[in-house]
């Protein structure tokens, strides 16, 4: 099973919301990321993101948290590729401790899942 992982700090110029709420769309640009690498693993090229066919929103992304984005290729056709998505929260900050306090979750928070297509070029 091939896999990607990236992490992240999410930078507070990201939070959009009240309470440092940063939109879902941040886990979905990270997607992209992982989604790049594994196609220039397996194919050498970046690829094409070609759709997302499941979404889902699961818990809130935070300005200072540290995210972890992971895809794993779950099918492979001619020129497509499916792959599972995941994003979790490994980090987070803790404000009530001061202005720089964070610590490591002892478990992480899953945020964001989804399974998408990339569609590579046509071989030779």
């Amino acid at each position: 099973m091939t896999t990607v992982t990236h992490r992240r700090y999410v930078p507070y110029a990201h939070a959009h919301y009240a309470g440092n709420l940063v939109d879902g769309a941040y886990a979905l640009g990270l997607f992209g990321d992982v989604a790049t690498e594994m196609a220039i693993r397996t194919d050498g090229d970046e690829s094409l993101f070609a759709s997302y066919s499941d979404v889902q929103f699961l818990a809130p992304v935070l300005a200072g948290d540290i995210l972890e984005a992971t895809a794993v290729l779950t099918r492979i056709g001619r020129r497509s590729r499916e792959l599972a998505f995941e994003a979790r929260v490994v980090c987070r900050a803790e404000p009530e401790r001061g202005p720089s306090a964070s610590r490591v979750l002892d478990e992480p928070v899953i945020v964001v899942t989804a399974t998408g297509t990339i569609v590579v070029p046509a071989g030779d």
